[in-house]
């Protein structure tokens, strides 16, 4: 590692990986690597209610991610400006990333409803709306109202205590803390929440113990008068197999749609982007961005970034043509991540509550097997794979299991409307990723 930029660079994008964006942007994106020296990391943030979150929170996930990075053990101390009062030993401001703020949320007609209900519940938490319940298409900037909701209720209320997650790492660690005989831990971070903050909640769907546990935190929440927001892809009448007594609960809030921005609200997005960099763009640049990309916010952000770079390298105003190149590579770069066997393997374990390794063993167990055939199906309707590659993919499998199995799972599809729901909410959870 040749500094301390490019050390702190792999270390997030390590915890990057760990936990949800927003958990990210908002507890670790504010930290700074100050000191790296035997075996001692010092990390600055600015106040002590932010030092006792990450300590309490994020200290294990900062240490695994020096020791992923750097290959030993390495010691963190966190410091804020009262535990270094000379002026001049303080890092510059490290609150540089302003994008997921409501003053850089650009409001049209598609997300007027959703940012004006942001904006109340940050202003009153858990009086006007609760819960608000977010919903949209990727990239419409559901990920941004969801940030901009902590940060101002952090600005506003330091003294609360704000929890987010993605409701996929909500279920791995409901698995974890089951597996461990370790409840206790799981719902004393959840359940004393001021704002509890989730992500992608329609990945909760069909997994009966994830659901259970979260209807009781909700509950508990709720009665405590504690505000909480969740995004999903879909609203809640559309996603098949949530617990009927969750779904009422989402239903008894805000629910607030976003829907791909009009044309207008697209130039403001490309002139807000560009200004936040400091980067002058021509107007027929900017309307011409706003024509060809029109229904994902993060590929036209992305493609205002890309034309920066090629500024700086060529010391040149972009053309049309230099746009129509950066356009058609964020579009190459932003491609969904692949569908894989592992990733169908591992939402199917989570709904059906038993392990990636038994899914893929030879044990004939009713559950495993089930959650087996259901896989291979799965495989079968997203992938295309031929039976012969996913019978190599479950452990060699021969073609004729690999038959059966879909076959099996073809016909309780038809007769059971619960189980064909299930397994149509993992297709979509799958195909939405």
């Amino acid at each position: 590692m040749e500094s301390l930029n490019e050390v702190w660079s792999h270390i997030c994008d390590y915890t990057k990986t760990q936990i949800s964006e927003v958990a990210f942007n908002v507890w670790i994106d504010i930290l700074s690597l100050v000191s790296l020296d035997a075996g001692e990391a010092t990390l600055f943030v600015r106040t002590s209610f932010q030092k006792k979150i990450i300590k309490e929170t994020y200290y294990k996930l900062l240490e695994d991610a020096f020791f992923e990075v750097l290959k030993f053990n390495v010691k963190i101390k966190i410091v804020t400006e009262e535990d270094m009062p000379t002026p001049e030993t303080l890092p510059a401001d490290t609150s540089h990333d302003y994008e997921y703020t409501f003053e850089n949320f650009i409001v049209g007609p598609s997300n007027r409803f959703a940012h004006a209900a942001s904006v109340a519940v940050s202003e009153n938490p858990a009086i006007t709306y609760n819960p608000l319940f977010i919903h949209g298409n990727s990239g419409l900037g559901k990920t941004h109202l969801l940030n901009a909701v902590c940060k101002r209720i952090h600005q506003k209320f330091p003294q609360k205590n704000i929890v987010s997650v993605s409701a996929e790492n909500f279920t791995r660690e409901l698995i974890d803390s089951i597996n461990r005989g370790n409840m206790a831990e799981l719902r004393n971070k959840y359940r004393t929440a001021d704002v509890l903050l989730v992500d992608d909640i329609q990945f909760i769907a069909g997994k009966e113990s994830t659901q259970e546990e979260f209807f009781n935190t909700f509950n508990t929440l709720y009665q405590d008068k504690k505000q909480m927001v969740l995004t999903s892809d879909r609203p809640p009448k559309d996603i098949a197999t949530l617990d009927n007594r969750i779904r009422s609960r989402f239903e008894q809030g805000i629910i607030a749609d976003i829907q791909p921005p009009d044309f207008e609200t697209r130039v403001g997005i490309v002139e807000r982007k560009a200004q936040m960099l400091k980067f002058n763009l021509p107007e027929e640049i900017v309307f011409y961005i706003a024509e060809q990309v029109k229904t994902n916010i993060r590929q036209i952000e992305g493609v205002v970034k890309k034309l920066q770079a090629y500024t700086l390298l060529d010391n040149e105003m972009p053309t049309i043509g230099v746009a129509q190149n950066a356009i058609r590579d964020i579009r190459n770069d932003d491609q969904p991540e692949p569908i894989t066997v592992k990733n169908i393997i591992s939402e199917v374990s989570r709904t059906y509550a038993v392990s990636a390794e038994d899914i893929l063993s030879k044990k004939h167990d009713a559950p495993f097997s089930y959650a087996r055939q259901v896989a291979m199906y799965v495989v079968r309707e997203v992938t295309q794979m031929s039976v012969a590659q996913i019978g190599t993919e479950f452990g060699g499998r021969d073609h004729s299991t690999v038959v059966y199995g879909i076959q099996k799972i073809k016909n309780l599809m038809k007769n059971n409307q619960k189980e064909r729901d299930t397994i149509n909410d993992i297709i979509k959870n799958m195909q939405n990723r």
